[in-house]
């Protein structure tokens, strides 16, 4: 099993190895750096799963670090814990509002410090869960909730958002028979007033932009569709 990576941003030598000691006896991989742009150098050389940053740094702040990592599509979803001495709070409310995960005054101790870090690092291992679970895969087809787009052999395809939610929801279900009136519920709320039929028209235009492709949603005569357990033809 892969162990989780750390990097330690901290210019004090005694305490930067004190917590690459005690983080590395806890399993996992340790990498360090002393400055802003060392930190922000290893983390783009290999991606960390969490940061521990001090905020006084040379160079680069802190508070830089932490707005470049979060502002980096290959960082923005590692967690950072900031390390503040006392009267730096304000400066920790400023990193958290530019989205880092946590912080821990000086002085503290070394079990809090290693618990806060694992709390955060299994945070962030339920998050990567949850959002794997709105992007799903059926043969070329992706459908992902995250970013709301459709991908079919790698190119987009546009669909209103009612279409989008009616293929979401079979995809996400392949296999399973659905009658209209639960796709009317899954797709537009249970509380939605509109006529059976309008399921039959977004299926019809779905399958037209899905192109040979669209196969794969059946028709379930006087029932409503599903699609099939195991995707079949190509647009």
């Amino acid at each position: 099993m892969k162990r989780p990576r750390i990097l330690i941003v901290e210019d004090e030598p005694d305490l930067q190895e004190l917590l690459r000691h005690h983080l590395a006896r806890e399993r996992y991989d340790v990498a360090t750096a002393g400055d802003g742009e060392t930190a922000l150098r290893e983390a783009h050389r290999k991606v960390p799963d969490l940061v521990v940053l001090d905020l006084m740094l040379p160079g680069i702040d802190g508070l830089e670090v932490c707005r470049r990592l979060k502002g980096d599509a290959r960082t923005s979803a590692v967690p950072v814990v900031m390390l503040t001495a006392k009267g730096e709070e304000t400066d920790a409310v400023i990193g958290l509002a530019q989205g880092a995960d946590d912080y821990i005054r000086k002085p503290f101790g070394v079990k809090e410090l290693v618990a806060r870090v694992s709390a955060r690092l299994r945070a962030a291992e339920v998050r990567r869960g949850e959002d794997a679970k709105k992007v799903a895969h059926y043969g070329d087809l992706t459908v992902d909730s995250i970013k709301h787009e459709v991908l079919l052999k790698a190119k987009p395809i546009r669909l209103t958002v009612t279409e989008f939610k009616l293929l979401r929801h079979l995809v996400f279900n392949p296999g399973r028979a659905w009658t209209r009136n639960e796709l009317l519920d899954a797709v537009l709320g249970p509380d939605a007033f509109v006529i059976d039929r309008n399921v039959d028209v977004h299926v019809a235009t779905l399958r037209k932009k899905l192109g040979s492709f669209g196969r794969n949603i059946e028709t379930i005569r006087g029932l409503g569709y599903k699609l099939r357990e195991e995707p079949g033809g190509a647009a």
